[in-house]
């Protein structure tokens, strides 16, 4: 899915949604291309819930629990949950019904 980033925030975000100031957008928008690189798997937990599993390796944890921190105080809708489990990072994202469209947007840029 190409976004162009000024008018989607972080490329899934809607610019309206988002309050991270537009210069910063593409930075942000490539931190997360960069962690999707170490995803695995992707599933769908519910209509609003997206799980993501990612390889433990080189920090993956931190770096996901930092991002997904930053992410929120942004774009406050996202409920970001990161957990490790036996090799593998686990990052649960929520979004309410009404931003589900965002959710779809994120599978998509993982994909």
């Amino acid at each position: 899915m190409d976004v162009e980033v000024g008018a989607r925030g972080a490329g899934w975000v809607p610019g309206d949604a988002c309050t991270l100031p537009t210069a910063e957008r593409p930075l942000r928008q490539a931190e997360f291309s960069d962690l999707f690189r170490s995803v695995r798997e992707v599933d769908w937990v519910g209509a609003t819930r997206l799980r993501l599993v990612l390889d433990e390796t080189g920090g993956i944890e931190g770096w996901a629990r930092d991002l997904t921190a930053r992410e929120s105080e942004c774009c406050s809708f996202f409920d970001f949950d990161v957990s490790s489990d036996g090799g593998r990072v686990v990052v649960d994202v929520r979004v309410p019904e009404s931003r589900v469209d965002v959710l779809d947007g994120l599978a998509a840029q993982v994909g």
